[in-house]
């Protein structure tokens, strides 16, 4: 992981947070967090870390679990513990066997950008209309 300050952003194990993060460096989630991260760094969920909530980074390693939206600008490695569910934008993608991906995916070369655009300019949700 790339050190920022001397020391990468960690949340460690058995700590739970409810919020948004936004940091220009590395981040690492061995507990739980409930809520937004977004990093111009690399995001890393340990084994035993769960995020529930959306993630913009550029790369990402994933050995836990990860429910919501995850927009990573170019590599994004599931390790085989990994166990991801929602939405998935990203330029690259490694995928070790026993790995869980329950997601829609787009990929390529500024997928993860041009998501993560395209969300910001939609217009409000309205209800399916029956005819």
């Amino acid at each position: 992981m790339n050190e920022f300050g001397g020391q990468p952003n960690r949340i460690e194990k058995n700590t739970k947070i409810k919020g948004d993060i936004t940091s220009e460096a590395d981040f690492r989630i061995d507990g739980k967090l409930e809520g937004n991260v977004t990093t111009s760094g690399k995001v890393v969920i340990g084994k035993d870390g769960y995020i529930n909530g959306k993630v913009e980074c550029v790369n990402a390693d994933i050995e836990g679990k990860f429910n919501g939206e995850l927009h990573v600008k170019d590599l994004l490695s599931l390790k085989s513990s990994a166990y991801i569910e929602g939405t998935v934008s990203v330029a690259k993608l490694a995928v070790e066997p026993g790995a869980t991906f329950n997601a829609a995916c787009t990929m390529g070369k500024g997928a993860a950008s041009a998501s993560a655009t395209k969300m910001q300019s939609t217009t409000k949700n309205e209800p399916a209309k029956a005819s």
